[in-house]
């Protein structure tokens, strides 16, 4: 398992959140770009957004 130090889970959580607006910016509203739209990636878009947001959550919380 990896284990991070206190600063290094603090870049980590600064970062995840960026890593989940890239997926649900990719994967849901750059279908209005393109000629085809499909529920699935559209799923896939915002559970990506919605593992990386949790995720920072709860490495937020650390060792308390």
């Amino acid at each position: 398992m990896l284990v991070l130090k206190r600063a290094q889970r603090a870049v980590f959580v600064e970062k995840l959140p960026d890593a989940a607006n890239l997926a649900i910016g990719a994967l849901v509203f750059g279908q209005f770009l393109a000629d085809a739209f499909s529920l699935v990636v559209m799923a896939l878009g915002v559970s990506l957004w919605a593992f990386f947001m949790g995720w920072a959550i709860v490495l937020a919380g650390g060792n308390e």
